[in-house]
């Protein structure tokens, strides 16, 4: 994996990973009634998206970087440069405003709903939520949709535009992206499957934990990749 884009898109995956949001709701998911089989359908949606933008990107470009210094080169190193510092913006504003949006003590029990994380994204699954509750698993496939970090995919949209397919590495590099992007939900899910007993206990309980300090990861997190794809672009930009 020697591409120019792979360090960034390692870094990219990882911060989608430990988004606390989705990986809150999702544990949620797996301690429903039918756990296994909805969170295979929440892991599914959310690996689908990943999928949908890459072909997209892949089908706008070609499956070619464009030339350095070209029009599209510099379009592409804007929108790096815009998506990083609504990053930082982003997480700032997380962090100016984490008291004034701590969550209630009642709602860190093990009778909340994944519409907690979604409705700090602005969005409402109330209607999927209720679906999964009568026993419904494709709703849990909405929500993952629902609950991906758009910013975070922005970010790893504009990266893929370096994709060269004519390379075989840098097919294994967007599978990697996708599967790293989704290591945390895989190894929840892989953790009910095996564990099924302690599985609903201990990963509510680390539910409780990260409710305790989200708001701190997602602040690191966006800061965090907002600086680097911020300096990474106004670099290449000037050089």
């Amino acid at each position: 994996m020697g591409s120019p884009m792979v360090v960034d898109l390692l870094l990219i995956a990882l911060a989608i990973t430990l988004d606390p949001l989705p990986l809150m709701a999702f544990v949620l998911v797996v301690a429903s009634g039918k756990g296994v089989r909805t969170g295979l359908a929440f892991i599914a949606g959310w690996m689908a998206c990943f999928a949908a933008v890459i072909a997209l990107v892949l089908t706008l470009t070609g499956g070619q970087p464009p030339a350095p210094r070209s029009p599209p080169s510099t379009a592409n190193l804007a929108a790096k440069l815009l998506i990083g510092v609504s990053l930082i913006g982003y997480g700032l504003h997380r962090h100016r405003h984490r008291y004034r949006h701590r969550r209630p003590v009642h709602d860190r029990t093990s009778n909340a709903t994944p519409d907690a994380a979604a409705s700090s994204r602005g969005k409402s699954s109330s209607f999927l939520t209720t679906r999964m509750d009568r026993g419904a698993v494709w709703p849990a496939a909405g929500l993952a949709v629902l609950l991906q970090p758009w910013g975070l995919v922005a970010a790893g949209a504009v990266t893929v535009v370096d994709a060269d397919t004519s390379h075989s590495t840098t097919w294994v590099e967007l599978i990697a992206f996708c599967i790293v992007a989704s290591a945390s939900l895989l190894a929840a899910e892989l953790y009910a499957v095996l564990r099924p007993a302690s599985a609903q206990r201990r990963l509510l309980g680390m539910r409780t934990w990260m409710a305790d300090h989200s708001q701190q990861a997602i602040v690191l997190g966006s800061v965090a990749i907002g600086l680097w794809l911020t300096g990474k672009s106004v670099y290449e930009l000037a050089s």
